[in-house]
């Protein structure tokens, strides 16, 4: 992807949203994905992907560069959304798209796949050899998702 850290100066979150939103759906459509947008911003998806002849609804996140002692080896992005009350995506979103700007990327992780909180990937292997329970960024990418998909429709 040739972008990167297109939010460097950006300091509203309204604007990073509609780049995070711009990112995803250039990078879907890159990928050979139709994508549909609803009208109005009163739905709780942002865009809608067509796959194989199937609909899915997508809510754009922009994930943050985290980890222990600022290593910075995971990415993060909230599974809600809401200040005051916490509203969980399940059932009203089928998958989430997360532009992470520290990694240029774009990670696809289904909505029923992941906690109602915070979702977390992993961009470097743990320092510890861990391997339960972490979700692997380079797993999670476009590009991988977009060819487990296509192997799955053969």
């Amino acid at each position: 992807m040739g972008l990167s850290a297109p939010t460097i100066g950006v300091v509203d979150t309204k604007s990073i949203g509609e780049i995070t939103e711009a990112v995803v759906l250039a990078e879907f459509l890159k990928a050979g994905f139709p994508v549909l947008l609803p009208f109005g911003d009163n739905q709780r998806y942002d865009m809608v992907v067509e796959v194989g002849g199937s609909f899915l609804r997508v809510q754009c996140k922009t994930a943050s560069p985290c980890g222990w002692k600022g290593d910075r080896s995971c990415i993060r992005f909230k599974a809600r959304n809401g200040v005051h009350v916490s509203r969980p995506y399940q059932d009203q979103a089928d998958l989430f798209a997360a532009y992470a700007p520290s990694t240029g990327q774009v990670y696809v992780v289904p909505v029923d796949g992941v906690p109602a909180t915070d979702v977390w990937l992993r961009v470097a292997p743990a320092r510890n050899n861990q391997h339960l329970k972490i979700r692997l960024a380079e797993e999670h990418t476009l590009a991988a998702w977009a060819e487990r998909g296509r192997r799955a429709s053969a």
